[in-house]
C-alpha cells in the first residue's frame, strides 16, 4: 500500500489533517479538487477552453497535466497557494513512460531484459529528472497485457505474461516512488490501462472488449495488484469497456476489485476525457450522467474532461451521489498531496540549480546504455555471424540507421534527439580509425525506396566485408492511435534486403520496431537479426556494443512474433483444445491450411554469442500440501567461450483443473551470468499461490491435483522437466 511511504503515526496525523480540512470545505472546492486540467499540451483530442488561471484561483482545479517549464509549475501553485481560499496546492503530472529527458529502451523492449533491477532503475531515473523538472506524479507505469501485436500501444506494455509483467510492474512502481514520496527525486507512479485494455477486438485502438471473468482475473489483473502491492499511489481507467461497462463507470473493476480485494488506498484517474467518453459508449445520455456513472462506479478525479467540475455539485445536493463518495474521492486525493509533502512545502519541486544537475546527468546516460544493451535480443545468428570479427569495412544501411529521432520511440516525454545517438553513430563511434564505415541509405525511414537508392545500397555492401541494415517501423507506427493490420516490414524493406542478400556478403538485420512483426522472410534469408525495439537516447552505443562483441546479447522476447497477421493473437500460455494437433488423427487436429500453428519466435526466445546446458532438475518432494513449499533447482552451465548471461525461466502446467489450464505458464525466472565452463545452481520456490487460478467456483485458489515442472532457455526450447502432485 502507499502508506509504506509513511509511518503509522504519520498516516494517522496526515489522516487527522485530511478531515480537518475536509471540514472547511464547500461543495464546489471538494469537486475542484477531483479536476485536473490540461495545462501548455495536448495528448489528447480537444476538449473545451477554460481558463485555468481563474478556476485555479477559485479553487476548482486539484491537478494539472502537461503545463510545460518549472516557470509556469511556480505560477499554477501560486495561484493555488496563495490566490484560491483554502490554498490547497496543485499536483503537476505528465506522461513519463520509459524516460525523461534520459530516455530508456521503450517497455517493451526494457521487458526483453528479464531485469527488474534494471526497470527498477531506469524508473528511478525518469522519477529524478522528471521531478527535477518540477512534476509530481508520472502517467506511468504502463502493465497492460497483451496478445496482439496490431495494438499499437503493445510499445508500452509488458508483453504477453502475467508473472513477467508483475515482476515489471512492481519493480517501476518502486523505482518511481523510492522509499519516500515526499523526496524531491521521486514521484507518484500511476498504474494503468485499468483493465484489460490489451484486449482490444482486432488489436484496433480504442475497440472493445469482449473477454471472460477468467481472463480477466488470470491475465490482465496480476500485474496491478503486484502493482498495488508495491504501493503505487494511483491507478487510471482504461478507455475501453469491460462486460459491457466502461471501466471508468465500473463498479465491479473500481469499487469491488481495485478498492475492495486488492484494498488500493491511492485514487482513481479517468485517461484523457473518457469520463465524456461514457456519453459515447452509450452508456450516459449527457454529462450529468456520465459524471454520476463515474462516481458511482469509484473512480476519482476527471482528467480534462471538465464533467464533474459541470456536474458533480449538484448530483450531490440532488441527493442522487452521496455526498459520502464524493469525500471518499476528496481524501484519497488530499492524502496523496500530504504524503507528497505538497502541504509543508508546495514549491519544494521547483528548483533551477537542481534540475541542471540532474537533466541528462552523465551517469544518467551510462545506466540507460546499460540497459538498452540488455534490451536487445539476438535472434538469429546462423554461421556465427556475430559478433564481428575485425572487419575491414562495414557497409550501413536504411533510412533508419542515420536517424536518431526513430530509436527514441512514442511517449518521449521531453527527450530530443539531439541528445540521442543513431545506429550509424554508434556503430562509426565504435569502429574507430580501424574499420572504415560506409553508409548507404538503401531506402527511407519510412520504407519507401527506388532503383538508384536500392542500387547505391548494393554497390556499398558489395565491397564491404560485412552490412548491418537498419529496418522496421518508423516511431510513429507505434504508440497511442497507431494500430496496424499489416505487422511486415513496411515499404520496399524487404526488396531492398532481397537485394542485398544477393551480393553474397554477410548481412545483420537490425530491427526496430514497437511491436512484434511478422518477418518469415528475413528469419530465412537473413544470417542475423537484432531485435533492438526502440532503445532511447543510448541506442546507437548499446547496438555497436553488441555488434562488436563488447556486450554478449542476453535479452529475451516478451511477447512472441507471428510467423504470419493471420496468426495473431498468438500466446505461449494458451490452453490447450479438444484436438491438439500433436494428438489427434490426421487432417482432425488443431491447425491452418496454410500457416503452422507454432510462431516465428516464441516468448522467451533469445540466442547469447554462448551456449548454456540445462541438467538436474531436482524437485524438494513429489507432493506437498497446499501449505507447503516446493524447491526446484536446476543446473545450467556455460559450454562456450565467452562469458554470458542467460535467463533460466521456470514453466509449470496444471494438468487438470475446474477450467482449463495453459500448456505452460512462467512461474518464476532468473537472470545469471556464467563464465566459460561454469556452473551454477539455480533455485526456485513455488507456493499454492504461485499455482491459483481463477477456479470454477469464482475464487482465485490452487486446486489439488498433478503438476509438470518445466526448465528452459524459452518458452519451446524446454530442457528438463519433472512432475509433483499438490494434495489438500
Amino acid at each position: 500500500m502507499m502508506q509504506a511511504c509513511a509511518s503509522d503515526e504519520e498516516r494517522a496525523e496526515i489522516d487527522r489533517k485530511v478531515e480537518s480540512l475536509l471540514e472547511e470545505m464547500t461543495l464546489d472546492e471538494k469537486v475542484g479538487q477531483l479536476n485536473q486540467y490540461n495545462g501548455s499540451e495536448q495528448t489528447g483530442p480537444a476538449v473545451e477552453d477554460v481558463d485555468v488561471e481563474a478556476e485555479i484561483r477559485d479553487g476548482r482545479v486539484g491537478s494539472i497535466l502537461n503545463a510545460s517549464g518549472l516557470e509556469s509549475h511556480v505560477e499554477y501553485q501560486q495561484l493555488a497557494v496563495e490566490e484560491s481560499r483554502l490554498g490547497i496546492p496543485l499536483l503537476f503530472g505528465y506522461d513519463v513512460v520509459h524516460g525523461y529527458e534520459t530516455l530508456f529502451p521503450i517497455p517493451l523492449g526494457e521487458a526483453a531484459s528479464w531485469n527488474p533491477g534494471a526497470a527498477k532503475e531506469a524508473a528511478s531515473i525518469a522519477a529524478a529528472e522528471a521531478a527535477a523538472d518540477g512534476y509530481h506524479w508520472s502517467f506511468g507505469p504502463p502493465v497492460d497485457v497483451t496478445r496482439d501485436a496490431r495494438w499499437g500501444r503493445a510499445m508500452e506494455t509488458s508483453g504477453e505474461d502475467p508473472h513477467l509483467g508483475s515482476e515489471l510492474a512492481a519493480a517501476r512502481v518502486e523505482g518511481f516512488q523510492g522509499d519516500d514520496l515526499a523526496a524531491t527525486d521521486t514521484v507518484l507512479a500511476c498504474a494503468k490501462h485499468y483493465a484489460a485494455y490489451g484486449e482490444v477486438k482486432a488489436g484496433r485502438e480504442y475497440n472493445t472488449v469482449d473477454i471472460s471473468e477468467s481472463t480477466l482475473r488470470d491475465i490482465h489483473l496480476p500485474p496491478f495488484e503486484a502493482a498495488v502491492d508495491a504501493g503505487v499511489g494511483t491507478v487510471m481507467n482504461a478507455f475501453t469497456d469491460y462486460d459491457g461497462v466502461p471501466a471508468g463507470a465500473s463498479e465491479h473493476l473500481v469499487r469491488d476489485v481495485l478498492k475492495g480485494e486488492m484494498g488500493f488506498d491511492g485514487f482513481v484517474v479517468s485517461d484523457w476525457n473518457s469520463f465524456r467518453e461514457l456519453i459515447y459508449h452509450g452508456v450516459a445520455a449527457d454529462e450529468r450522467e456520465a459524471a454520476e456513472r463515474a462516481m458511482m462506479g469509484g473512480s476519482d478525479m476527471d482528467m480534462v474532461g471538465h464533467i464533474y467540475n459541470h456536474e458533480l455539485a449538484d448530483l450531490v445536493d440532488d441527493g442522487v451521489v452521496p455526498e459520502a463518495y464524493l469525500d471518499e474521492a476528496v481524501r484519497r486525493v488530499l492524502r496523496t498531496k500530504y504524503l507528497l509533502g505538497l502541504f509543508e512545502d508546495p514549491y519544494k519541486y521547483f528548483d533551477e540549480d537542481r534540475r541542471e544537475e540532474t537533466i541528462r546527468a552523465d551517469a544518467h546516460h551510462e545506466t540507460a546504455r546499460d540497459v538498452a544493451r540488455e534490451s536487445i535480443v539476438l535472434m538469429d545468428n546462423d554461421d556465427a555471424v556475430l559478433p564481428l570479427d575485425s572487419p575491414d569495412e562495414i557497409a550501413v544501411v536504411g533510412g533508419l540507421a542515420d536517424s536518431a529521432d526513430d530509436v527514441l520511440g512514442d511517449w518521449r516525454a521531453r527527450g530530443h534527439p539531439d541528445y540521442a545517438v543513431s545506429v550509424l553513430d554508434g556503430i562509426t563511434e565504435a569502429a574507430g580509425d580501424g574499420i572504415d564505415v560506409t553508409y548507404a541509405k538503401g531506402c527511407e525511414r519510412t520504407g519507401e525506396s527506388s532503383e538508384q537508392l536500392r542500387q547505391d545500397a548494393v554497390d556499398a555492401v558489395a565491397d564491404a566485408d560485412v552490412a548491418v541494415v537498419a529496418v522496421g517501423e518508423t516511431w510513429e507506427l507505434s504508440g497511442e492511435c497507431s494500430s496496424r493490420t499489416d505487422i511486415g516490414l513496411p515499404g520496399e524493406q524487404r526488396k531492398l534486403l532481397e537485394a542485398l542478400v544477393e551480393t553474397d556478403t554477410p548481412v545483420t538485420a537490425v530491427l526496430m520496431n514497437g511491436r512484434p512483426l511478422a518477418v518469415p522472410w528475413l528469419a530465412e534469408n537473413v544470417p542475423a537479426i537484432l531485435e533492438t525495439w526502440f532503445l532511447g537516447s543510448q541506442a546507437g552505443n548499446a547496438i555497436a556494443d553488441v555488434l562488436f562483441g563488447e556486450y554478449n546479447p542476453s535479452g529475451k522476447l516478451p511477447i512472441t512474433f507471428p510467423r504470419s497477421l493471420g496468426q495473431v493473437p498468438i500466446h505461449y500460455n494458451h490452453p490447450p483444445t479438444g484436438r491438439p494437433k500433436e494428438q489427434a488423427e490426421p487432417g482432425w487436429g488443431t491447425s491452418y491450411l496454410d500457416e503452422a500453428n507454432d510462431p516465428l519466435y516464441a516468448f522467451g526466445h533469445g540466442l547469447s554469442y554462448t551456449s548454456f546446458a540445462y541438467t538436474d532438475l531436482e524437485l524438494s518432494a513429489d507432493a506437498v500440501d497446499m501449505d507447503e513449499r516446493l524447491q526446484v533447482q536446476v543446473t545450467v552451465e556455460n559450454g562456450g567461450s565467452v562469458a554470458g548471461e542467460e535467463v533460466v525461466q521456470l514453466y509449470v502446467h496444471d494438468l487438470v483443473g475446474s477450467r482449463t489450464r495453459p500448456v505452460k505458464e512462467l512461474k518464476g525466472f532468473e537472470k545469471i551470468e556464467l563464465e566459460p565452463g561454469e556452473r551454477r545452481t539455480v533455485e526456485f520456490e513455488l507456493e499454492s499461490d504461485d499455482l491459483a487460478f481463477w477456479t470454477l467456483d469464482e475464487e482465485f485458489a490452487a486446486e489439488p491435483g498433478e503438476f509438470r515442472v518445466m526448465a528452459g532457455s524459452a518458452s519451446d526450447d524446454i530442457r528438463c522437466a519433472d512432475s509433483f502432485e499438490l494434495v489438500e
